[in-house]
């Protein structure tokens, strides 16, 4: 299975695994787990949302990102780290990378009305940022955000077993976990020019949390790499999204799952005018997670590779590294 080196990212169904049939539960559980040791990404169907929801959620996007930049930047709080409203132009920059990436994006986080006043983490969260111009935005954010964490909590549940968990292992550690949708737009370069030579819509970097799941993932650009040092493209049908591991899940796994690079690179030059846009949903824990290296994971062949550390400890760290927060 190892030596498998994949031209495309393989395709599977969530429907065999909450199908209920024993034998095509332990196969998803087995192509995930082969596709996750290898490349690090899957092409997933049947993940719950619909087409209409899609199409909402996309238009109530663009016409925000169509805003003028004076009004987008109402939503945007530097206090909050880049964790809910806006994130300007150029300020996210890639791990180790000097220049930001050519995007702007938008953070929708745990509905805070949606936890009970009883769990502790409800006063970690900021408030949603909803911008009144699009009045729309927040429900159909919402919907999705929803859907998608009920999606992303299946396939833990199959990496789960795959590791030799119980299959519910992650479920409390994700409930009101920190993820984020994050609604981004490529803006539209119009004279490629005037920005730095290596800059890029989106530099190449590894995911932090656990397992992102990202619609629009098809538009030209999206790559990953390859053991073999080799780019591939990313593509999915328009039925599927992408669903990737993160840095969390590599930490935990001490490496045996794989957060592998990945990266958004520019158009042709003649296309650097259009817009292109994503939206991923970056599956987190809850900040008192432990991220130590399971047991299981760790032999003479693979020694220990991470020191412990929380899923809220190694996320600012991260938050730094990426210039949205101050050491």
């Amino acid at each position: 299975m190892s030596e498998i080196l994949f031209d495309e990212v393989p395709s599977l169904d969530l429907a065999d695994f909450t199908s209920g049939d024993e034998g095509r539960r332990a196969r998803f559980v087995q192509q995930l787990g082969n596709a996750y040791q290898n490349i690090g990404f899957i092409a997933l169907k049947n993940h719950g949302l619909s087409d209409d929801l899609t199409e909402r959620l996309y238009a109530a996007v663009k016409k925000f990102f169509a805003l003028p930049d004076e009004v987008k930047q109402k939503y945007e709080n530097p206090e909050l780290a880049g964790q809910r409203g806006y994130v300007g132009k150029g300020k996210e920059k890639a791990k180790g990378f000097n220049t930001g990436d050519l995007k702007e994006f938008y953070h929708v986080g745990q509905e805070l009305s949606g936890i009970p006043d009883s769990d502790p983490i409800k006063a970690e969260y900021p408030a949603n940022i909803w911008p009144s111009e699009v009045p729309e935005l927040e429900e159909v954010t919402l919907e999705a955000y929803r859907k998608l964490e009920a999606a992303g909590k299946q396939v833990l549940r199959a990496i789960a077993l795959h590791l030799g968990l119980e299959e519910t292992y992650f479920d409390e550690k994700v409930k009101y976990g920190n993820s984020i949708l994050r609604p981004i737009h490529y803006f539209p370069i119009e004279n490629p020019d005037q920005v730095p030579a290596d800059a890029v819509r989106a530099a190449e970097h590894g995911d932090i949390n656990l397992i992102t799941l990202l619609m629009g993932a098809s538009a030209d650009g999206l790559q990953v790499l390859r053991r073999d040092g080799k780019w591939i493209p990313i593509t999915a049908l328009p039925e599927q999204v992408v669903v990737n591991v993160g840095d969390m899940l590599a930490r935990l796994t001490n490496n045996k799952l794989k957060s592998t690079i990945h990266r958004v690179v520019n158009p042709p030059r003649e296309l650097m005018h259009t817009s292109r846009y994503s939206i991923p949903f970056f599956m987190h824990p809850r900040s008192e997670m432990d991220l130590t290296c399971l047991e299981s994971c760790i032999d003479e062949q693979n020694p220990k590779a991470y020191p412990d550390a929380t899923a809220g400890e190694y996320l600012n760290e991260r938050l730094v590294e990426l210039g949205l927060k101050k050491a």
